[in-house]
């Protein structure tokens, strides 16, 4: 019997907790306020588990895959109406992706550009930009409700704002990676163009490219600033630009994708295992990875949020002598 009292306690805290990070916020994440790093991963990686976040993940890559080729279709059947020199420009960028894609997943979304791209009309625009936003922003939504488990909160948008929602974000999200994108591609550019100018270049054209990849990255984090702002249905929201979460994320996101670029390298046999469907099978396991990057830095919030509240409530209790402060991993 006391055993269930102190359990229905604790879920009570433990709810409370979470209503104060939906409607009080703290200002920035990087200050712990005295709780344990080790506080912090313990929460992270049972709320990793409660959460589901490796299913989640590879809903998202169903998703992001689903998007994938209509994305394509559109941009394509748009290049393809205009000047031979846009698709060499579109084919330039998605050339950047190439850097974290694995060659044989990359080989398929340059397969669909180049076949699409040879039979473009005004029809396959229309139809190809509404399909592709849609089946977009249906990853999106997907986002939004994994956000809300995250976060312990219930969606209380009708279903037509939360999809507008997920449609604006979508369009968002797709403006700043083309931006960060063409700053990969103008840097490139830029220091070849000082590599034939003069000798002895080869420290400014190295400087000029590092200055991409870093506008880049720091556009990249603006992505994951936009799906944790927009995504939870939480009642109070707050902007921040860089986090916990988002830095987690994002080198996650490149670590992943470089570990997978050396396995696929040295153990290249997916071929045998999978036949013609490998290039496909490493394509979903990338954005399996992204997608879980993104989930995981969102859970890393989160937690880092509802860790210093619930400390500062235990500590405010503790001082009145109204309860005895315990371990602030426990409610969890």
């Amino acid at each position: 019997m006391f055993e269930q009292i102190e359990q229905d306690h604790e879920s009570g805290a433990a709810r409370s907790v979470w209503e104060l990070v939906s409607h009080s916020p703290l200002e920035g994440l990087w200050d712990l306020r005295g709780v344990p790093l080790k506080v912090v991963a313990k929460r992270v990686w049972n709320s990793t588990n409660e959460d589901n976040l490796f299913g989640r993940a590879s809903q998202l890559a169903y998703y992001f895959f689903f998007a994938l080729f209509p994305m394509l279709i559109a941009a394509s059947s748009v290049l393809g109406l205009a000047a031979k020199s846009a698709t060499q420009i579109y084919v330039a960028l998605l050339n950047r992706i190439a850097t974290l894609i694995p060659p044989a997943a990359f080989g398929i979304v340059m397969d669909t550009f180049n076949q699409t791209t040879q039979h473009s009309t005004p029809g396959k625009i229309t139809l190809g930009l509404l399909t592709a936003l849609w089946s977009a922003s249906v990853g999106v939504s997907a986002i939004q409700d994994t956000l809300n488990a995250v976060y312990k909160v219930k969606e209380k948008r009708s279903y037509w704002r939360a999809r507008g929602e997920a449609i604006l974000l979508t369009i968002g999200v797709v403006i700043v990676f083309t931006v960060a994108l063409a700053t990969l591609l103008g840097c490139d550019v830029g220091a070849r163009l000082l590599e034939h100018r003069f000798t002895g270049a080869f420290i400014v054209a190295w400087f000029t490219r590092i200055t991409g990849w870093a506008i880049a990255s720091v556009l990249v984090v603006l992505v994951f600033a936009l799906l944790y702002f927009f995504s939870p249905d939480v009642e109070k929201r707050k902007w921040r630009w860089f986090t916990p979460g988002s830095a987690i994320g994002l080198f996650g996101w490149i670590a992943g994708s470089l570990g997978l670029r050396l396995y696929l390298h040295w153990f290249n046999s997916y071929s045998v295992t999978y036949g013609s469907l490998g290039a496909v099978i490493i394509l979903l396991t990338w954005f399996y990875v992204i997608g879980l990057m993104l989930l995981l830095g969102a859970e890393v919030n989160s937690e880092i949020e509802a860790a210093v509240l619930e400390q500062s409530v235990l500590k405010q209790k503790a001082e009145q002598g109204t309860v005895v402060p315990i371990d602030p991993g426990k409610t969890k």
